[in-house]
């Protein structure tokens, strides 16, 4: 892997740091005091990324845009789009996390139909607007145990179940539900349906209260005898683990961009930070850090680990673009991230003193907001599990 970032990235990370700086953090608090209230600002920024995604879509920035690179004849890749996706990610959450996860288009069901849908599939749903709904009140980060149903009955699948934590799910045009043929069979049974709202049988049971990304909403969705056409499953229809396989592959694709999200919250609270500090910190890098005071070698450290878990993310990106089986390492992205990603969140919030903890500041809102992103996309202790089977070449039978 080649750690200088491509030059033709550089103007879609300018241009999504601009818009973090001038668009998302001026209204931030706004949205963050009214929890469910719809920023439409953002659909003037969604039309922006549309407009550019599809003018030029080898330097995409989008959700719907995680899908594998083109690869060349001669092994090259054609464009990277799941790095140049983590990269505009990271500089859009140095804005605000809520803000692109609220972003209309832009959603994990994106990238879930990226990774698996067919061409016809594709083309129908272009321009659609996706939340992802996987977890359930039996079922959380063990995406094996969802106890969802979808019956074949002639044309149609008949849905039953319950969603929860489902981000943007009230907002969204349609929702990948992920549910089960037979949950006797396990996770092989397991498949993903487009289900669009307005389809009988589908209802918001509720909008989440949440501690951070206040500004994206997050619904609870009942399914009760909801008919949904067949050709809304996406990808095989056939009962085998090795479908199943293809559905989990849009997490290889979105745990290093869920990981990017938690690099760009704490980018700005260690900049904002340094700020804070300056009148009584000279930085010197060329220093022993045992020479130098608390503060400063903390945010040394943490400058540190940030960088750790940044190339972890792009090298978990790169290999996905470039069609290298990405498992482990965007499990290991994900971990390091959002632990770090936590860590000097809160750790920022201690060391600007009381101006951290107020509302004068962004701080504590960039540490609420960090909370989560160590949760999603699958928390701290099943990426450890995730890595452990891997490196230890286990099933998850063998080691649970």
């Amino acid at each position: 892997m080649n750690i200088e970032i491509p030059k033709k990235f550089k103007p879609v990370i300018h241009n999504a740091r601009q818009v973090a700086l001038n668009s998302f953090r001026p209204i931030s608090r706004k949205y963050d005091r009214a929890e469910h209230a719809r920023p439409k600002e953002l659909d003037m920024v969604a039309s922006v990324l549309d407009g550019f995604n599809e003018g030029d879509p080898a330097n995409s920035a989008g959700a719907s845009q995680t899908g594998k690179g083109k690869v060349k004849d001669d092994g090259s890749v054609k464009n990277g789009s799941n790095m140049m996706t983590c990269l505009g990610a990271l500089e859009f959450c140095y804005g605000d996390t809520g803000f692109l996860l609220g972003m209309p288009r832009q959603g994990l069901g994106n990238a879930a139909i990226a990774a698996v849908a067919t061409d016809e599939q594709l083309e129908r749903f272009k321009g659609k607007w996706a939340a992802m709904a996987i977890t359930e009140p039996g079922a959380g980060s063990d995406s094996a145990a969802i106890r969802t149903t979808a019956k074949e009955d002639g044309d149609h699948y008949v849905l039953n179940g319950e969603k929860i934590y489902v981000t943007s799910g009230e907002r969204a045009d349609c929702v990948v539900v992920w549910a089960s043929l037979d949950p006797k069979l396990g996770r092989a049974a397991i498949k993903s349906f487009v289900v669009e709202w307005g389809t009988p049988g589908m209802e918001l049971a509720r909008l989440e209260k949440k501690l951070g990304i206040r500004a994206s909403d997050t619904a609870a969705i009942s399914f009760n005898d909801c008919r949904v056409p067949k050709e809304n499953l996406l990808g095989n229809p056939e009962v085998d683990t090795k479908g199943f396989g293809g559905v989990m592959e849009t997490f290889d694709n979105t745990r290093p961009l869920v990981a990017c999200f938690a690099l760009g919250v704490a980018k700005a609270s260690l900049e904002r930070t340094r700020e804070l500090l300056a009148d009584a910190i000279n930085y010197d890098y060329g220093k022993p850090v045992d020479t130098v005071s608390a503060a400063e070698a903390e945010l040394y450290r943490m400058e540190a680990d940030w960088e750790a878990a940044y190339w972890l993310a792009m090298k978990a990106a790169w290999m996905a673009d470039n069609k290298k089986s990405n498992s482990l390492e965007a499990s290991i992205s994900k971990a390091k991230a959002g632990r770090v990603g936590n860590q000097i969140t809160l750790r920022c919030v201690e060391l600007a003193g009381s101006v951290g903890y107020t509302e004068d500041e962004l701080l504590e809102k960039w540490a609420r907001d960090s909370k989560i992103l160590d949760i999603f996309e699958g928390t701290q202790q099943i990426q450890q599990l995730i890595i452990a089977r891997r490196v230890l070449g286990l099933s998850s039978k063998e080691l649970k």
